[in-house]
């Protein structure tokens, strides 16, 4: 990769290229709000599904986190990983949704996108795949983050973390290109917190190693409220060399099928979250910058331009539904435990996500979910801070300008 960030909007756009069609029915995206809207008028000024993901007119290269994800091209890629992971997943991913999400087809296609235990030949390790290694990563002394205590001072405290958002999808084994949602293994969200008080300056984002991948078996994202998916943290403190490698494609062999490949998860979006509470619920909540305009591979996904989940989270000793659970919960400590009372489920607070197999329920909204989760809150307005909405918009106009 080039080591800028216009090389996630080629990523991007091949993605769109070969977009999934799906049979739901998607809502139209919501494009409230004043921030950003610079770069959806210079998007808006071009056809080309290129310039669709230019800001500002291309005015500025930026090297940001996309250096550190793998490239969808042969051409400048890193280095392929073995996928030791995936296999073990397999099992877990007899739809980690709730029961009533549970379809026969889909149970299929997740033991299609990686073999079972028993079935991998351990005669033959794993082969990794020819591909140039890859040298753009950022660098930890040039860092774009600069940390305010005016910044802070400012930020409500119903924002409990805020950061970067990667959306990504992987085609199941063999299919490097998916033509619709039913050839897409898994989807993932990766998070990049930021401090508290923190604002964006110009350059990369340093690897605080801080760093979360969670996996979506359902594959698309919830965009109602009688979606409840099931999505758990695959991996926890991670560096972005690593979340990249577990990205990356790879081969295996099978006893039964030869030799098989699982390819790269290529990325459909790019923006700023904030995990909010709004007193009895906590959200996930973003505002894509990347890019400028979903198109037809984001609504086939479900993403939005801007667009919130609620967020509940499961007591690993409590039982669940069948095929509803990771074989084995997260391991939290006792002073974590002792959080649920007894529950089976409390909102999501962010340091629940440094706990690798941490479950937690994505509840879709209908229109407006973003102002949902960003309603201000009285101790807040007391305090004269900013409106949650606002903090994220500011934010989103600072990653814009990177």
């Amino acid at each position: 990769m080039a080591g800028t960030r216009s090389s996630t909007r080629q990523a991007a756009a091949a993605a769109n290229s070969s977009s999934p069609t799906s049979s739901r029915n998607q809502p139209t995206p919501d494009k409230n709000g004043t921030a950003g809207a610079k770069r959806k008028a210079a998007a808006s000024a071009t056809t080309s599904p290129q310039s669709k993901r230019g800001r500002k007119g291309a005015k500025k290269e930026q090297t940001t986190i996309e250096e550190s994800m793998p490239a969808t091209s042969t051409e400048g890629e890193s280095k392929d990983t073995d996928m030791k992971d995936e296999p073990n997943i397999a099992s877990a991913e007899a739809e980690t949704s709730t029961s009533a999400d549970v379809k026969p087809d889909e149970k299929a296609e997740q033991e299609e996108s990686a073999p079972a235990n028993g079935a991998i030949n351990e005669g033959a390790p794993r082969q990794e795949t020819d591909q140039p290694e890859h040298n753009g990563l950022e660098s930890k002394n040039s860092d774009a983050v600069e940390e305010s205590s005016k910044r802070e001072e400012s930020t409500p405290s119903s924002i409990l973390e805020k950061g970067i958002i990667y959306f990504f999808f992987r085609g199941r084994v063999g299919i490097d290109e998916p033509s619709d949602v039913g050839d897409i293994a898994r989807s993932y969200i990766i998070l990049r917190p930021l401090p508290h008080g923190a604002k964006l300056g110009d350059g990369p984002i340093g690897d605080s190693g801080h760093n979360r991948m969670l996996a979506l078996p359902k594959k698309v994202l919830p965009v109602s409220p009688k979606d409840r998916f099931m999505t758990f943290v695959e991996k926890a403190n991670a560096s972005m060399e690593d979340i990249k490698s577990s990205l990356s494609a790879s081969d295996y062999m099978t006893k039964t099928a030869g030799s098989r490949h699982t390819p790269a998860a290529a990325p459909i979006g790019e923006g700023v979250y904030a995990i909010t509470s709004t007193g009895r619920e906590t959200h996930l909540a973003y505002i894509l910058t990347i890019p400028a305009e979903v198109d037809e591979i984001q609504n086939d996904v479900g993403l939005r331009q801007r667009g919130s989940y609620v967020t509940s989270v499961k007591n690993p000793e409590t039982a669940a539904p069948a095929g509803a659970s990771l074989p084995k919960g997260a391991e939290y400590p006792k002073e974590i435990l002792d959080e649920f009372r007894g529950r089976g489920w409390m909102p999501l607070e962010p340091k629940l996500l440094d706990y690798e197999n941490t479950q937690f329920l994505i509840i879709g909204h209908n229109e407006g979910s973003l102002e949902k989760a960003t309603v201000p809150q009285p101790d807040d307005e007391k305090m004269d801070k900013e409106e949650p909405k606002e903090e994220m918009e500011k934010l989103e106009h600072e990653d814009d300008l990177r």
